[in-house]
């Protein structure tokens, strides 16, 4: 059965996409722990980050720096947090986190975000990619 991502990648799911390649997407996480909250996602479903081969992880490396520098441009912060978990959804992704403080890495405390602040920050990031 396909993951989420995966859904999200052929478009069965809408989501507020920042950028994709060949081989990535970065969307705006929908149930954020701080504002800009991004997950980068390889679009070949692979379930564990170190079971991608090395040319997929340190491609997903690049991708994810390349949108840690653009978020961190867009969003006030004090630095882009990255975590990778892996246990919510059963395909590799990075977790870019703008952060002020350290309890916006914990992923207990969540943001909510209208429609419209989600569509702002996908313009306001994609101007610095």
């Amino acid at each position: 059965m396909s993951s989420i991502f995966t859904k999200i990648i052929s478009g069965e799911i809408p989501s507020y996409k920042i950028a994709e390649d060949d081989n990535f997407i970065a969307f705006l996480d929908v149930n954020p722990n701080a504002k800009g909250h991004t997950l980068c996602v390889p679009k070949q479903e692979i379930d564990k980050i170190f079971d991608l081969n090395e040319n997929l992880y340190l491609g997903l490396m690049q991708f994810s720096r390349k949108i840690a520098i653009a978020l961190e441009k867009a969003v006030p912060c004090k630095r882009i947090g990255m975590a990778v978990i892996g246990l919510e959804v059963p395909h590799a992704h990075v977790h870019l986190i703008p952060l002020n403080e350290m309890d916006e890495m914990r992923f207990q405390n969540k943001v909510a975000l209208s429609k419209e602040e989600f569509e702002h920050l996908v313009t306001e990031i994609q101007r610095f990619l």
